[in-house]
């Protein structure tokens, strides 16, 4: 039969080493000296190995006891989280939920779910940033952030909510006026509306059924840093755009606005919800992320 460990004496190792003291763990844990004490002692016998160096001056690990210090913050941390977590899932969203989310994207879904979410819960407050910086999540001062594209490698925790098409729209009045579009060589000499923000906004890749793949450079004619913006300049007959499909379908699908090149494909582009580094989430977040997904799947089966 294995040998069980009594777990709790962790707690009593990890607050003699951080405080360097019997007395002072004693006093952190509040429980007397002579606890603690019988404590480490059981504990040593329990690993067989000489865990703390005991002097009149101070208490310091042994090799073996910084060794084993070093897991033991982790399994008490994990633990301290699992208690977090399992406490969440009987937990009410309340305080103020502080999330940031593109101009886009945020106006179009992510307004509607703060609004529902404010229904759902009435006692919570919501601080709704429109904008692209991360840098607030790492230093604590938002909940939550929505990204839309294409993220890189970062210390921050991402999971994917979802996806949308890009889509190459324009009036069918403007169209009307244009050559006949087939192929996407046949885009060079065309107004083209294009997204600022973006590292190389006239550069296209688009991939057919068949695998075919063109890249080509379009005549900027027009360049705006806002997608909105980007999307009224187009519906005004400023040319063509690239544009997400979260933003258009609407316009498509009443006919404001026609699709091009519908044969061919541009890079999708993911959907995620950022977290700050930490593995732990307030039920606040979690109860909107899962509003939010339920939106975004709504949205995608349009």
């Amino acid at each position: 039969m294995p040998k069980t460990y009594n777990l709790n004496r962790l707690a009593y190792f990890a607050a003699v080493i951080e405080t360097g003291s019997f007395t002072r763990a004693a006093d952190r844990l509040k429980v007397t000296k002579g606890v603690v004490s019988s404590q480490i002692t059981q504990l040593e016998q329990d690993v067989q190995a000489t865990l703390l160096i005991r002097s009149t001056r101070k208490v310091s690990p042994t090799e073996a006891g910084q060794i084993f210090y070093a897991r033991c913050t982790t399994i008490l941390s994990e633990a301290e989280e699992a208690f977090e977590e399992l406490s969440q899932l009987t937990a009410v969203p309340a305080g103020t939920l502080r999330l940031t989310a593109p101009n886009d994207y945020g106006t179009a879904i992510v307004t509607p779910v703060v609004a529902a979410f404010r229904r759902q819960y009435p006692t919570c407050k919501v601080e709704f940033q429109l904008g692209e910086s991360l840098s607030d999540l790492t230093n604590g001062e938002l909940d939550l952030a929505i990204r839309v594209g294409w993220l890189t490698d970062s210390a921050l925790q991402a999971r994917k909510l979802g996806g949308f098409r890009q889509l190459l729209v324009g009036t069918t009045d403007y169209l009307s006026r244009m050559p006949d579009i087939a192929h996407p060589d046949d885009l060079q000499g065309i107004d083209f509306v294009s997204n600022a923000r973006m590292s190389d906004p006239g550069r296209c890749r688009f991939e057919n059924p068949q695998g075919d793949e063109v890249t080509i450079h379009i005549k900027n004619t027009l360049s705006i840093d806002s997608t909105p913006a980007l999307l009224e300049a187009v519906k005004a007959g400023a040319g063509l755009a690239v544009l997400p499909d979260y933003l258009v379908q609407d316009h498509v699908l009443a006919g404001t606005l026609q699709t091009v090149l519908p044969g061919w494909t541009l890079p999708d582009g993911g959907i995620y919800t950022v977290y700050p580094p930490s593995r732990f989430r307030p039920a606040k977040v979690t109860a909107f992320v899962s509003m939010l997904t339920i939106a975004e799947k709504a949205r995608l089966n349009r």
